[in-house]
């Protein structure tokens, strides 16, 4: 290989408007990349992530609690499209609840709101609320939160644009042209890219020389995260530069990004799937020696974060990430090509003094499925007045067939909003099923593969279908 692929990918980032500092973010990991380097953390190297805080075993001063929290400001990712369930706009506009004031629908966006409203009323902070847009997702974003004419606080702004970089060629290291549809020649750079593009875009300093000192940061799809002034205390508290919140593993976690010790200097890092080397796939998917996953809800120190990254020019030192795609990701044939991502998450081994708190699951909400979306819009979970998802029960496992894999078919099949599943368990539906009104889930239903109509006030058990009285 030449550094002719690294010159063609600079020259395009150039001439499309990408910012100098992603460029050179993007240029570190090409000559990475270059050099071989995956990014993959062999179990050999790390040792398991232990005696962790845990948050519901947090005691802090109710005063500190508040003034720590005055110094916060909330920032959300929220760059997705939801792609995978169908969507072409940003996955925060899609309706997660149908209960809100006077009956209204909302969104993803509106509970967000909603929780820092009732945030700044009930402790005074002001919190501003600031999204991480792409160039897919701020047009629409910005509108709907110009519904919200008190949301903006001190003239910071509303939101900032994650960057953007070109697909690679899998054989040279190029950037891939695809000239049917040019816009698939680009990829995201990762949820790593949100410290690039808070620096570059000025955010940073702004917040900064608004009175802010810290950032509470989370995805947009994770409605759990909402402002928590204790934990904004303990972590102020702290004096740690960041701190990663974690969960307690489930066996429906053994896949995905988990915490672990690096041996040689004993630095909280994240390892995820994409840099677990095959064979050691079982020793990470155990739940019982890697006990915490990452939930993608970070705290950051904004001074501290300023100092790194004037150290390092806006370059900050996170590890590659390699992924192999398809330029086209629908279409398996199409051109193979290398994407260059970085975790956001991975901070965490960029910090001297970086921590960990193990949350419960009420902070992790996220919906990346419509398997998800469906129990979030069902009675398992009842909107409180902090606009604060509560489980009613335990929430149960939900598994939907294909057939309801896109929003619009999704949302065909429940044309009168999710079934009861207070008394489930478990909800499998193998088959093509259309779902009437009051339908009640009890125990580990499953619906068989033939399909057909759930009728209304009907009962699903694990025997299937049985009618009840209305």
């Amino acid at each position: 290989m030449s550094r002719d692929g690294l010159d063609h990918a600079r020259t395009k980032m150039s001439d499309a408007g990408v910012h100098p500092t992603a460029i050179d973010v993007f240029s570190r990991f090409y000559d990475l990349l270059e050099a071989g380097q995956t990014g993959t953390i062999p179990e050999s190297t790390v040792s398991p992530l232990t005696d962790v805080p845990r948050h519901a075993d947090l005691d802090v001063d109710p005063e500190v609690a508040r003034d720590a929290l005055a110094s916060t400001a909330i920032i959300k990712l929220n760059g997705g499209l939801g792609t995978s369930m169908g969507m072409d706009r940003a996955k925060s506009l899609l309706t997660v609840r149908e209960d809100g004031p006077d009956g209204r629908s909302l969104s993803f966006l509106d509970v967000i709101v909603g929780q820092v409203r009732a945030a700044r009323r009930a402790t005074g902070a002001p919190l501003p609320l600031v999204v991480m847009n792409s160039f897919s997702t701020q047009d629409d974003t910005l509108e709907a939160l110009g519904r919200f004419p008190d949301l903006r606080v001190d003239g910071l702004p509303l939101d900032f644009l994650q960057n953007r970089e070109p697909k690679l060629t899998a054989d040279g290291l190029e950037p891939v042209e695809w000239p049917s549809s040019p816009a698939l020649e680009w990829c995201p750079p990762g949820h790593g890219d949100l410290y690039t593009a808070m620096y570059a875009s000025g955010v940073l300093r702004a917040l900064l020389d608004a009175g802010y000192r810290y950032a509470s940061v989370s995805n947009s799809d994770n409605l759990g995260a909402a402002p928590d002034a204790t934990m904004a205390g303990w972590f102020a508290s702290s004096g740690a530069p960041f701190a990663a919140e974690v969960a307690r593993r489930t066996p429906a976690d053994r896949k995905g990004g988990h915490l672990v010790v690096r041996t040689d200097d004993g630095r909280l890092v994240l390892r995820e799937s994409a840099q677990t080397p095959s064979e050691d796939a079982d020793a990470a998917g155990d739940i019982e020696k890697h006990r915490y996953f990452n939930t993608n809800n970070l705290w950051l120190d904004l001074e501290a974060l300023s100092t790194e990254l004037d150290r390092t020019g806006g370059v900050l030192e996170l590890p590659l990430i390699r992924n192999d795609k398809t330029v086209d990701p629908s279409d398996p044939s199409s051109t193979k090509v290398v994407q260059i991502e970085s975790a956001m998450g991975a901070a965490v081994e960029v910090f001297d003094g970086a921590v960990a708190i193990e949350i419960d699951r009420s902070r992790f909400l996220p919906v990346k499925t419509t398997s998800d979306l469906l129990l979030l819009r069902s009675d398992v979970y009842a909107l409180d007045e902090d606009y604060r998802l509560v489980a009613q029960v335990d929430a149960p496992l939900i598994t939907l067939s294909s057939a309801y894999k896109l929003v619009h078919d999704f949302d065909a099949r429940f044309p009168n909003g999710a079934p009861s599943l207070r008394e489930a368990r478990a909800l499998t539906v193998d088959g093509d099923w259309l779902f009437g009104a009051d339908v009640r889930v009890r125990g580990e239903a499953v619906l068989s593969a033939e399909g057909g109509v759930v009728p209304d006030r009907s009962e699903v058990g694990p025997d299937g279908l049985a009618s009840r009285d209305a």
